[in-house]
Formats: C-alpha cells, sequence, structure tokens
C-alpha cells in the first residue's frame, strides 16, 4: 500500500514541477521551445518513430507514426502551424483488423511569443501556444479519436550558459482525446494535464544532446490511464537550415510505449 502511495505522489510531483505530448516540438523532443518562426518565413519537420508499446495495448504491438509538420511566421513574435501523422499500427495475427494504417487526426494551432530572453537577466522566455485537433483519422481503424480537441499550454525557456537551454511546457487539454492512435490517453474526455520538461546542453556549433521527462494525468489522477515517459536525443546540424535529428524513449503506464526510436529533420525556409 505504501509502495504504490509513494508511486502516485512522486508521479504528481513530476507532473507539477514539469507542469503534450506535443508533436510539434523542437525535435526530436515533445517539449516545445519559446521560439517563433521568423516573420514570412517557413519551418517544416518530418519525423518518423516506432515504438513497442504496453503490454496492456494488446493486440497491439507496435506502432509507427510519420509526422509531418509545417509553421509559418505571421510576424516575429505569431507563429500558425499544422501537422498531421500517418500511423500504422501492427497487432497480433489474432485480431481481424490486420494491420492499419492511414492518416491520423490533424492539429491546427497558433503560437505568441510573449516575452524574449535578455542576456544579463534571469526573466525567461515565455510562450502561449492553442491548438484544436480535427477528428481526421479513422476510429474504425484505432488511428483516430473521434473528437475535436482543444489544447492550451504555456512554454518557458531559459539559457543556463551559452551553450545550455531549459524548458519547461505545462497545459491542460480542455475536452477531447489526447491519443494518437494507441499512444496517449485515449478514454477520457474531460481535462487531461500535461507537463513536460527538457534539458538540451550543445555539445559544438553543430551537435547538440539532451534529455527530457513527459507526463499526462487526468483529472482523477488515475495512473492506470496516464503517461509517464523520457527521451535522450539530440540533433546535428548538417547545414545553416537543415537538422537531422534522433531520440531514444522509454516510458511507463497504459498511455506511452515501453521503448521507442525516433529519426527526424527540420528545414528552414
Amino acid at each position: 500500500m505504501l509502495r504504490g502511495q509513494l508511486r502516485w505522489a512522486w508521479f504528481v510531483l513530476a507532473i507539477a514541477f514539469l507542469s503534450s505530448r506535443s508533436i510539434h516540438a523542437q525535435l526530436p523532443f515533445y517539449t516545445d521551445d519559446a521560439d517563433t518562426t521568423p516573420k514570412g518565413k517557413f519551418h517544416i519537420e518530418l519525423s518518423n518513430e516506432q515504438d513497442w508499446l504496453q503490454r496492456s495495448s494488446f493486440p497491439g504491438l507496435r506502432q509507427n507514426t510519420t509526422v509531418f509538420t509545417m509553421n509559418f511566421g505571421v510576424t516575429d513574435h505569431i507563429e500558425v502551424g499544422v501537422n498531421a501523422p500517418l500511423i500504422k499500427i501492427v497487432n497480433d495475427g489474432s485480431l481481424m483488423l490486420g494491420n492499419p494504417s492511414g492518416i491520423g487526426d490533424t492539429q491546427f494551432g497558433v503560437k505568441v511569443r510573449v516575452l524574449d530572453e535578455r542576456e544579463g537577466s534571469k526573466r525567461p522566455a515565455a510562450s502561449v501556444v492553442f491548438y484544436v485537433e480535427a477528428p481526421t483519422g479513422s476510429i474504425r481503424k484505432q488511428i483516430g479519436s473521434g473528437l475535436v480537441d482543444y489544447w492550451l499550454y504555456g512554454v518557458l525557456q531559459k539559457s543556463f550558459t551559452k551553450r545550455t537551454t531549459g524548458r519547461l511546457n505545462g497545459g491542460i487539454l480542455f475536452s477531447g482525446n489526447g491519443s494518437t492512435g494507441l499512444i496517449g490517453i485515449q478514454s477520457s474526455r474531460g481535462q487531461v494535464f500535461t507537463g513536460n520538461g527538457s534539458l538540451v546542453p550543445n555539445f559544438t556549433p553543430r551537435l547538440r544532446l539532451g534529455a527530457e521527462l513527459f507526463g499526462a494525468v487526468t483529472k482523477n489522477f488515475a495512473l492506470s490511464r496516464g503517461q509517464l515517459e523520457g527521451q535522450l536525443g539530440g540533433g546535428y546540424a548538417l547545414s545553416n537550415k537543415l537538422e537531422l535529428t534522433f531520440g531514444a524513449v522509454g516510458g511507463r503506464y497504459a498511455a506511452s510505449p515501453r521503448l521507442g526510436v525516433q529519426l527526424g529533420f527540420a528545414y528552414d525556409f
């Protein structure tokens, strides 16, 4: 009993201090940054993640998710974005559904940078992000939620040194469903609280490596429906505009993958 209470308390504290899994972030991390795309410019990201699912997801075994994201700078402090996943689920052979694939739910959003970080100041950069997710994925194939999602979260970003940056996200999914295929909180139509944090040092002008922790929980704090994930990853700049990204994910509880690997790229034009 005491062990279960300690696990519950640790999970809640993690959420409180890290205060979505957001698919639109500074790859490979799900923790979003406070930066916005410059006015009149486009930023695109393409990532592929292969996940091995929790045993509670059986007959689901694995999920492959390819996400395309495009952001556009309306002003130097406001960007709009859209992203959509291509999902394939590998099921046990006993399931008549087979291995479904297709386009998942599509997100449309806006980010507003409200504070800039200043050199010599303790004040962090800050942004506010609002996303609406349209139910474009098939419910029958288990790649869509069938619900319209409304998600609001805040971003804090601080440079601890010239090479190391920390980021915190905290938000709330007001209504809908926080899942992408079989990953994410699927059964709740009420509020879902999300929190993530990352610490990313730049080891060289081209190479950055870092770590993050992500959590999500329903309003009744049911761990059996929650998410808790960690990721180690980074990026290597192939040019001033193109970056190769990579990461490895590990998670607990039903809404998280057991293990996952991610590869992608980001390009500015």
